[in-house]
This record gives structure tokens, sequence and C-alpha cells, in this order.
């Protein structure tokens, strides 16, 4: 019969060359020091020292390498399904490890730019600058746009929102002070309080309409006359704008950081053809950017997950090493393992915790969370029905 190693009774991850076949978590400290723990957990609990284990440290931390990166498979796998539609468009080469739950400020603005402007989100709006050069229509947002607050790239993770270039107000020259009054009208209405509000002059007291008539006027002939103020801005990111301009001055707007979001520049959109997208985009679940967990960063109840599924799955690998050599020789006679008990279980315990896992990841769905909120609200409703209204004394 082959010699078969057996537990030495302790363990060391930092001895061990190489202690996991993917070194996913080697390099994370809370991993190096908690797979002693986990392997000295899970051969006591296979019955060392009543009993011998036949599997060496390294089988242990191959379990714990394989629990953990089980843990963030059924959880990603989740968050993919559940936030799919969020997702499609973002780029490839980013981490969605970290998805805001529902009611946050990326949800709100994903929910309402399926309705419309989600402007109105509680969102913050920043302010950028464009220097335009006398002669130059055509501006690359990205080349030429600038922020001092955010310092990512303008026009490729964020959405213009509001550019301020307008014609003068016509109102500036409907009541010109220097040429009389818009009406050129010399009538004296002190009585209206009017006397002070020009030098020299007093405006004859008119209709409204009359005022917005005048003003309609004046930007109809700068329409139709004149070479309008307008701007046309493509793909979130080449600006034209017009007139030509006849000297250099800046060019003010406003933009909002698009929360777990890609701009249409960012996809590779050529103003040629703007319905090429670049295939380093999200567009279902086989490229959506999880990467493994951060096991540092799972809680208590995650690591609990954690180390009975490796504990399972320990148990899985002694049942099979046990089924190999189903009988031992001993002194007189031959004694059977329960390599079959031993897999049995392990299915058993592997099938409950994932079954386990996904009931509560399930539980939290987007739809889950909302039907809980409306369900507290009722309850909150009817409990206050029940409050005794107080009785007002006058």
């Amino acid at each position: 019969m082959a010699n078969i190693p057996i537990w030495p009774g302790s363990s060391s991850f930092a001895s061990v060359q190489n202690p996991t076949p993917f070194g996913f978590y080697d390099d994370d400290d809370d991993f190096r020091e908690d797979s002693d723990k986990v392997a000295q957990y899970s051969v006591q609990r296979l019955g060392y020292p009543l009993v011998d284990i036949e599997l060496q440290d390294v089988n242990f931390y191959t379990c714990f390498e394989e629990a953990v990166s089980e843990y963030g498979a059924q959880l990603y796998t989740f968050q993919i399904i559940n936030n799919l539609g969020n997702i499609i468009g973002s780029p490839t080469g980013s981490s969605l490890n970290q998805i805001p739950n529902p009611g946050t400020s990326n949800n709100s603005y994903n929910q309402a730019s399926d309705y419309g402007d989600p402007y109105s989100v509680d969102m913050k709006i920043y302010s950028g600058s464009l220097a335009v050069k006398q002669g130059q229509q055509y501006y690359d947002l990205r080349t030429y746009a600038s922020s001092s607050v955010y310092t990512g790239s303008i026009a490729e993770d964020v959405t213009i929102k509001k550019i301020y270039h307008y014609a003068p107000a016509a109102i500036n020259r409907y009541f010109d002070p220097y040429a009389g009054t818009g009406t050129g009208i010399q009538s004296l209405m002190q009585s209206f309080g009017f006397g002070n509000y020009s030098p020299g002059v007093n405006f004859m007291l008119m209709p409204m309409y009359f005022d917005i008539l005048k003003l309609q006027a004046i930007e109809l002939n700068d329409q139709i006359r004149k070479s309008q103020y307008h701007f046309d801005l493509n793909a979130n990111r080449y600006l034209r704008i017009f007139p030509i301009p006849t000297g250099d001055y800046t060019l003010w707007f406003d933009y909002t950081v698009n929360p777990g979001q890609q701009s249409a520049a960012s996809a590779s959109l050529d103003p040629l053809n703007p319905t090429a997208l670049s295939t380093s985009n999200v567009t279902d679940l086989s490229n959506a950017p999880y990467k493994n967990p951060t096991y540092k960063y799972l809680n208590a109840p995650a690591k609990q997950w954690i180390r009975k599924y490796a504990l399972a799955l320990a148990k899985e690998m002694l049942g099979g090493i046990r089924g190999k050599y189903q009988t031992i020789p001993i002194p007189g006679a031959e004694t059977t393992l329960d390599y079959t008990r031993l897999l049995s279980e392990a299915e058993a315990e592997k099938t409950a915790l994932v079954a386990q896992l996904r009931e509560d990841l399930e539980s939290n769905t987007r739809l889950a969370q909302l039907n809980r909120s409306n369900d507290e609200s009722d309850a909150q409703q009817s409990y206050l029905t029940k409050v005794p209204y107080q009785i007002y004394v006058g």
C-alpha cells in the first residue's frame, strides 16, 4: 500500500511556495492569516487528532481559495443579472465590484435617464470652460475643454448639460438709455414711479404684451437677417458654434459626471459613423467586468460562509482520497474507510450553502427591496391610524 501523507499537526502558509493554485489572494494579508486558521479548523472538524487526516496544508489552502472564489462567483453572478440593464455599454476595462444599492445617485440617474432628462436628479453639477479662438468654429471638447474641479476626461465620462452661448439679450437694445427710450415716447409718467429709472427721460406705461412683442421682433430680426447665435453638439464631444467667432473669448458650460456610466464619446463613436460601437463595452453576462472579491473587505457572515464551504470541499477531497483506498489492513483484520459518508455529506453541505446564499441574494433584489419598503410604508400608515388624535383646545 502506498504511504499516504497525513496531516502533520500544523501549517504555515508563509513557508509554502505557491500555496494556492491560482494565487488570487496570496498577497492579501487577511487571507494569508486566515489560511492556517481555516486549515486548522477544517482538520479538527474532520476528526483530528482522534483520527488521521490524509490531507496536507496545501489541500486546505486550495479549498480555501476555491471557497472565496465560489462566494464571489455566486455574488457577482447575481449582481450581473440584477444590474445588467445599468451596466450595458460600460467599459469592460473597469471594475464593477462596487455597484451602489438602489436609491443612490447612480441608480437614480439610470432610472431617470430611461424616462427623460436626469438633470433634476440629485447630482452635483460642475462648470467647465472652452477657450474659443477667433475664426475657429469646430472644437473637440476632449481636447479643448477644461475644468478646475473635475480631473477626469471631459466629454468621455461626463454629460454636457448646458452651454452658455447666447446672443445679447434683446432687452439691452430695447431700453437703451443713450437712445432716449425703447419706444421713443417722452411723455411724463411720474405718477407711475418711472420718473427716476432713466437719465433725462420718462417712460409711458404700456401693456405687458407691447414689451413682449417688441422683444420678439428684435429676436426674430436677428434670426432672419443676421447670423443667429447657435451651437451644435455631436456625440457629447464635438462642438460647432455659430456665428464664426470674430474674437477670442471663454465659453462656459455645465456638466454632470456620469455615475458608473459611459458616454457616447467613450464608446468610440466616429462622427462620420455614430452607430459604430466599440467592442470594449459590456454587451452581456460574459464580459461584465467583475473581478474576484477582495478578501479583507468581506464581512463576518461572508467569511463564515467561506469557512463552511472550504470545510465541505476538504471533506469532499478527503472522501475522494479514502475512496481510492477503501480498506486499510490492521493487525489481524481490515478496516473500511467512511468515504461514502464524507462524499454524501460534502455534496449536501455544498448544495445547502449555495442554496442559502442564493436565497439571501434573491431576497435583496431591487424588486424585493421595493416591495419591502412598500410593505413597511403600509404597516406604518396602518399603525398611525391607531394613534389617538390630539384634542385641540382653542
